[in-house]
């Protein structure tokens, strides 16, 4: 799964039903706001409540700042493509 992935933008959790931000390095998608890890298995994303892991305030603060990193990195491709683009 990609960030740009459609899929992502339609999965949403299982226990609040939010987003899912996507954890590529390793293969997860993450609920922050309940601190959640939903692995993804051979491309499938496994979203029972059960199938869910609890992270530590350490994990997530490493998950977060991953996070911001991906999007960091988006937005700077964007840019980029804009940019080229305008040429």
């Amino acid at each position: 799964m990609k960030a740009d992935d459609a899929l992502l933008r339609i999965l949403a959790c299982p226990i609040d039903k939010g987003p899912l931000a996507l954890l590529a390095a390793e293969e997860a998608l993450y609920n922050p706001r309940l601190r959640r890890r939903y692995p993804i298995l051979d491309g499938i994303p496994q979203l029972l409540p059960s199938s869910g892991e609890q992270l530590s305030d350490t994990d997530h603060e490493r998950a977060v700042r991953q996070i911001e990193e991906a999007a960091e990195a988006d937005a700077e491709a964007r840019a980029e493509q804009t940019e080229g683009a305008g040429s």
